[in-house]
């Protein structure tokens, strides 16, 4: 494959096809318990709460992933880096499905959401390889992939937990895992490493990074905010689905793709920024958040409010999500696998310790109390960058500008 910084129209299709089916089926592993924890309470016979540890298992590891594992994005050729993360996540997957307690699969929990960052692996790799003009199309379309993934997964696992037992779903995607990697090694073009230095140095870099771009500090944690807000819904709505509802796993697999709905709102997300909208943007996209739990609170006693919900929260949350990555891709692009690495992880320890919190607050006040906490969230989200008014943003590189609202 070519190894130039951008690729051929055609190839360049076929690789942004390929990276956002890759990276839709690698996040989903994050995301497969959560329609399944009443089942995996019942199976390791353990509360409700306790089983939402899984997704806070899961979440966490992710973090660590993008703390340990991403970085190596700006030291090792991504075409053998990626497949080789998803090696990892297969053999990770198919000893949780084994696994005869609750401890090993919470470790094996872990594991997969470290291997899984393979996702934010290829989406800086989308930026290097698009032209500067269509960057914000590309890695849109990228993100695309990567959230119907995220969405499609508690659908897909409910079905398989309903068709074959719940752990099906995690031999199916060990599967997927080893094929995945396969087509990776053959598709992805070469990306020659931008630095020579050492592992050490290289994450040492990375707080360097996260002390010197207040953009970057800015959008990481106000999206860590935002994505607590998906967090606390999607872990705790299986609960009040089964619950209050008293929902089949295939009627809860049928309600969770109502959030697929909002993925296509990631390529209208990269255009508005593309043209200069980014703050408008990411102010609608945290009122709409708040809406939607206000309406997940009062409309509890509606599937169909509930599922509004859920759209408006998926919109709002993806929304924010391509703005911010957009402004943080443009910061340094010699180090954007490093930069991602400080974002995502900001972001998935907001989610993972929200999870935990949304369960505990579940045993103790109801889903009502989750959505109380949840409506607060996206109104923390707008202190940084109230903190970040009238501070310079740190220099970009000038192929792809970013504006400066802070």
């Amino acid at each position: 494959m070519v190894s130039s910084p951008m690729v051929a129209a055609r190839g360049l299709r076929l690789v942004t096809v390929t990276l956002a089916a890759a990276c839709g089926l690698a996040v989903a592993n994050i995301y497969y318990a959560q329609p399944l924890l009443g089942l995996i309470a019942g199976s390791f016979r353990i509360s409700n709460g306790i089983a939402a540890a899984v997704v806070t298992a899961n979440q966490f590891g992710y973090a660590l992933g993008l703390l340990l594992l991403l970085p190596l994005g700006d030291l090792v050729d991504n075409r053998k880096l990626a497949p080789r993360t998803l090696i990892g996540t297969a053999l990770a997957l198919a000893v949780a499905a084994a696994s005869p307690d609750a401890a090993l699969f919470l470790v094996m929990s872990v594991l997969v959401g470290i291997t899984s960052v393979v996702a934010q692996i290829l989406i800086p790799l989308a930026a290097y390889l698009a032209p500067p003009a269509e960057r914000g199309r590309v890695v849109g379309q990228v993100m695309s992939g990567l959230l119907l993934g995220i969405l499609l997964a508690r659908t897909v696992a409910s079905l398989a937990a309903a068709a074959w037992g719940w752990r099906s779903i995690y031999v199916i995607s060990a599967v997927l895992m080893v094929a995945t990697a396969a087509c990776l090694a053959r598709v992805l073009p070469s990306r020659p490493p931008d630095h020579t230095a050492s592992y050490r140095r290289l994450l040492a870099s990375v707080v360097v990074l996260a002390r010197r771009e207040p953009v970057l500090r800015r959008r990481a944690l106000s999206q860590a905010l935002m994505f607590a807000t998906f967090s606390a819904f999607w872990t705790a709505i299986t609960y009040e689905l089964i619950g209050a509802h008293h929902l089949s796993q295939t009627g809860i697999g049928v309600f969770a793709l109502v959030g697929a709905a909002g993925a296509g709102v990631a390529p209208l997300a990269g255009r508005l920024g593309d043209r200069g909208h980014g703050a408008v943007g990411r102010a609608a996209a945290m009122i709409i958040a708040v809406l939607a739990m206000v309406l997940a609170g009062v409309g509890a006693d509606s599937v169909v409010l509930l599922a509004a919900a859920g759209v408006l929260l998926d919109v709002a949350v993806q929304t924010h999500l391509v703005l911010s990555q957009r402004d943080i891709y443009a910061l340094r692009a010699d180090a954007r696998a490093r930069i991602n690495a400080t974002f995502m992880s900001t972001v998935f320890v907001g989610g993972a310790v929200s999870s935990a919190i949304a369960g505990l607050l579940d045993d103790t006040f109801g889903w009502r109390g989750v959505t109380v906490f949840a409506a607060v969230l996206p109104v923390l989200a707008v202190l940084p960058y109230r903190r970040g008014r009238g501070v310079p943003t740190a220099p970009v590189a000038p192929d792809w500008p970013v504006t400066s609202d802070g």
